[in-house]
């Protein structure tokens, strides 16, 4: 017998009720609705990938859970691990398939991850993501630039978790910058400012000239430029004031320009540009975004993405740009249902429960629970011949909204019972159709 302790939740791993899992596929169904409604198309990759391709996310190799048997010879070294993310895995799958795919490729992936991180507010160890991302063998228009961030306020505004702020910056504007400068290692110094939020300005500073150890002004000028936000060109003026330039930087500030007018039509508020961003993990090359949820600004970003040039080619040796988002659904799920925002009625789908008669035949409840199926309800049939009080208790227990009778005797009515408002009537089992689903 296995001990009790070992049948408890483990931290990490959420495990949800039917009722909340219902809400949960429903959230599902229509993000995949909606990116479906884009024309992105369905894969589902692999939960392993091997090692030294999930690597090539970044500074990662710690959060990656790899897979050995728990048979395995000693120093047996783990080949393959559980994927961190989704990019990751749909680039080698692209890869994998350049012969059958038609490019663009726009493909969706709605799958579970898995991070070796601790588990805390809104972090886990276990959780799905959804993703949308497009891959080209040719230049990606600018369009899905604007078209990324437009898709995840959309997504989340259908599932109704509240106001959204999405902060829109371009790796070129940083990388240009920092050229401009005289920086030659733009990447760790991205690396650096990334964690502006964790350890603030003056922690930054540090790392920059103690790690790099770049001279006081470069800290300043670095920490100006992450000092500017806006929603509209105005951002673009203030990067220029600073006096840095290089062609790299006028390039990421176009393309930054582009996307703040695609998406004037959005609520004030919606984007932003905030110089920033630069987004942790290193394949990203262009438009870099980052969502969180207006009413809990303390809580970690719940969406991301950006654009990467160099992930998908790099496996084949060839230039495959690419550009997506993803939606971090475990952590928003899980943030609206402890404050509350998620409150389910129902324990289980069935519209209707097709009770059973006393003395009646199971033959007869089956045969009616076809019937209705058939015409595309959700049934239920009660497989014990017990008192409707039971049944009844069993129906409102599990909100059902209808309770079904089989007629009391030959050639009378079926009769359906609305529990909620407590009316009865007769009904056919071919024709009857519910006033309401609860």
């Amino acid at each position: 017998m296995i001990e009790k302790q070992k049948l408890k939740a483990i931290s990490g791993f959420p495990e949800w009720l039917p009722e909340l899992r219902m809400v949960e596929l429903k959230w599902l169904d229509t993000i995949r609705a909606l990116f479906e409604s884009y024309g992105y198309a369905p894969i589902e990759t692999r939960a392993v990938e091997p090692v030294e391709v999930l690597l090539k996310q970044g500074d990662t190799d710690k959060e990656i859970y790899a897979i050995r048997r728990l048979a395995a010879e000693p120093g047996e070294v783990a080949e393959h691990a559980l994927h961190y993310d989704m990019t990751v895995p749909m680039a080698r799958y692209v890869a994998a398939n350049m012969n059958e795919l038609v490019f663009p490729f726009k493909r969706y992936q709605m799958q579970k991850a898995w991070r070796g991180e601790r588990p805390q507010d809104g972090r886990f160890r276990e959780f799905y993501q959804c993703d949308v991302d497009v891959v080209d063998v040719r230049d990606i228009p600018l369009h899905f630039d604007a078209e990324m961030p437009a898709i995840m306020f959309e997504a989340l505004d259908r599932i109704g978790v509240g106001p959204t702020a999405t902060k829109i910056n371009n790796r070129k504007i940083l990388q240009g910058y920092y050229e401009g400068l005289g920086i030659a290692d733009a990447a760790n110094t991205m690396r650096i400012v990334d964690k502006l939020d964790k350890i603030g300005p003056s922690g930054v500073g540090a790392m920059l000239a103690g790690e790099l150890g770049l001279d006081p002004s470069a800290v300043a000028k670095i920490l100006a430029l992450t000092e500017i936000k806006g929603s509209d060109s105005s951002v673009l003026g203030a990067v220029e004031k600073l006096g840095v330039k290089s062609q790299t930087l006028e390039q990421g500030l176009h393309e930054l320009g582009f996307v703040l007018d695609a998406l004037k039509r959005f609520p004030t508020g919606a984007f932003v540009a905030d110089l920033s961003i630069a987004r942790g993990l290193a394949y990203y090359t262009g438009s870099v975004y980052e969502t969180k949820l207006v009413e809990y600004p303390d809580f970690p970003t719940v969406c991301g993405g950006g654009r990467y040039e160099n992930l998908v080619g790099s496996l084949i040796n060839r230039r495959m740009p690419g550009i997506g988002i993803s939606i971090g659904l475990t952590r928003i799920f899980w943030k609206m249902q402890k404050e509350g925002r998620i409150k389910p009625t129902r324990k289980s789908p069935s519209d209707v429960l097709v009770l059973f008669p006393r003395g009646g035949a199971y033959a007869d409840v089956a045969a009616t629970a076809q019937a209705l199926r058939s015409r595309g309800l959700k049934v239920e049939m009660y497989h014990e011949d017990r008192k409707i009080d039971a049944q009844f208790k069993y129906a409102t227990d599990k909100g059902i909204p209808y309770v079904w009778f089989l007629p009391a005797e030959a050639g009378a009515a079926h009769k359906v019972k609305d529990l909620a408002r407590g009316e009865q009537h007769d009904a056919d089992p071919l024709s009857w159709l519910p006033a309401r689903l609860g």
